[in-house]
């Protein structure tokens, strides 16, 4: 624990969503809505279907809540929110039944607090990416997510969005004005089901259904975006050139990314799709670029050699009230056992490390509120948001690859030695 601040308490109980404020969050999200022609499709939601169910959702933007709070109106719900989001505002979320936790921290109470909710007979919502897409498709969930289908023991539905990522994606918020965009929600696992099946089978089944891509949905769809800065930002997920295979010397403007060491440049067109503006156009597909970003990520540890070290500004939030930032840098040091972030607050020494098995991904932010790019790790009682000081030479985007292929290695090796010693 670093610092005498008093600490949000997780393990304060939810409250149920105030009936005052069930038309006000209607209203809050029907405009959008609106103005994106949302389609939500329920034709694999039997009318039979009543709360209390879990309800798990993609998460790619911050209209999510919005679309998925028309999806389930008038039902009441409790979500799950990174305490990030409480920030100046707690008693209000908490008054729409917002349960705090902190992204990427192993809680019990987080546990006990969803099960509190959905003895309350309402729906229990969850993000399980929790966090939003960087390029639109999937990201691998943690098999926690199947534990806590089992100890909910009620029906799991599913709610997955497109479109809201091509509208605002991470790297570049905003509002590019797509429509229409849709969703579907479906009854995944009947209450029998959900008893019945086991752990690795509830994840299996999950893992097809979180299986989306808003690049492809765009360009099935026909769905242009006019905007003529549509391309700016997305240097920070497409960190490496497939040309001369240099790092962080990637830069985009107006509607072109360019490689500022070898001077490739790529357009980005109305429908999402990259061509070069000379020779060959190595990815036209924006994941797939990204995804061969993660294979050379997924090298370098395989070769043992993954390492970043950086001095960081960090900025901690405790609590629900507001950020403190500490006067003195620390050195962030991430490699194949993890993370570690060692420096002074009030004269004291601390030393934090994250184990790589411990972590299956970490949360990041591109230019967060204006402060920078960060990255955020997260103990039981503290969010540390830790702002890397060494220009350009660095991507956040890669250290979030390579804590989830550590945590894959590593838990990989924990396998094998476990079976090695049953022999």
């Amino acid at each position: 624990m670093i610092g005498d601040f008093k600490r949000y308490d997780m393990a304060r109980r939810p409250n149920r969503q105030w009936h005052i404020l069930r038309p006000i969050t209607w209203l809050l999200s029907y405009p959008t809505c609106i103005s994106h022609k949302a389609k939500i499709n329920k034709d694999k939601m039997p009318d039979n279907i009543k709360p209390p169910f879990f309800l798990l959702c993609n998460h790619n933007a911050f209209m999510d809540f919005k679309v998925m709070t028309k999806a389930i109106f008038p039902k009441r719900a409790n979500y799950v929110v990174a305490i990030d989001g409480f920030i100046g505002r707690g008693w209000l979320l908490r008054a729409v039944g917002c349960i705090c936790t902190r992204k990427f921290a192993r809680s019990i109470n987080l546990v006990i607090n969803m099960l509190h909710a959905k003895s309350n007979g309402d729906i229990v919502v969850l993000f399980p990416e929790a966090r939003y897409s960087l390029c639109g498709t999937q990201a691998e969930l943690p098999e926690s997510v199947g534990k806590m289908v089992r100890k909910m023991g009620i029906p799991v539905v599913t709610f997955i969005m497109h479109g809201h990522h091509i509208n605002s994606p991470v790297w570049n918020v905003g509002n590019r004005k797509v429509k229409p965009i849709e969703s579907e929600m479906k009854l995944l696992f009947t209450k029998e089901q959900v008893n019945e099946l086991s752990v690795s089978e509830i994840n299996e089944r999950l893992a097809e259904v979180f299986r989306y891509d808003d690049f492809a949905w765009q360009k099935e769809k026909g769905v242009k975006v006019k905007l003529k800065t549509r391309a700016e930002g997305l240097h920070k997920i497409l960190y490496q050139c497939p040309a001369c295979k240099v790092e962080y010397k990637m830069s985009s403007k107006g509607i072109t990314l360019k490689c500022d060491s070898c001077g490739k440049v790529w357009e980005m067109s109305e429908l999402g799709e990259l061509s070069a503006q000379t020779g060959e156009t190595e990815f036209s597909h924006i994941p797939d670029w990204y995804e061969w970003e993660c294979s050379n990520v997924q090298s370098e540890i395989d070769n043992g050699t993954y390492s970043f070290e950086a001095k960081v500004r960090v900025e901690s939030l405790p609590n629900d009230k507001k950020f403190i930032t500490f006067k003195e840098r620390a050195k962030l040091t991430h490699d194949m056992e993890g993370f570690r972030l060692v420096g002074i607050y009030d004269g004291e020494q601390y030393d934090v490390k994250w184990p790589a098995q411990t972590m299956h991904s970490c949360h990041i932010e591109f230019n967060y509120m204006g402060r920078g790019d960060c990255v955020d790790l997260n103990t039981t009682d503290d969010t540390l948001y830790l702002f890397p000081e060494d220009g350009k030479g660095f991507s956040v985007t890669k250290v979030s690859i390579a804590t989830e292929k550590l945590f894959k290695l590593s838990n990989k090796k924990l396998a094998e030695a476990k079976n090695a010693q049953s022999r």
